[in-house]
């Protein structure tokens, strides 16, 4: 398993609030890559799997500035946030390559 993490606001799909031009780029980038990684690999690799994980707010440093937005019940702490993407490794199945998903199990649209 090859797991990229990113984050929601790397979805074109999802942007439905605009802003955060580099980060969101960046994002996005790293979802394309893994996108198109997963392609590469089911033909060559087919054993492996490739997914996003967007691991949703976490209490760090990197989101302390913007926690003022976040319900409290979606704020997790980190050992919270590794245990739901954990969780989402372990129930993987063989047509889950090339897919993006949210700390919760949820498919997120490109």
């Amino acid at each position: 398993v090859i797991a990229n993490l990113s984050a929601r606001v790397g979805s074109i799909s999802d942007n439905g609030l605009g802003g955060w031009y580099s980060y969101r780029a960046s994002k996005a980038a790293l979802n394309q890559l893994t996108k198109t990684m997963s392609i590469e690999l089911a033909r060559k690799a087919p054993q492996v799997t490739c997914i996003v994980l967007h691991p949703g707010t976490c209490d760090t440093g990197l989101s302390r500035p913007f926690q003022a937005n976040v319900p409290p019940e979606k704020l997790f702490t980190r050992e919270r946030g590794v245990r739901q993407l954990l969780a989402i490794l372990d129930g993987l199945g063989e047509g889950d390559t090339g897919k993006f998903f949210a700390w919760d199990g949820q498919e997120i649209p490109w």
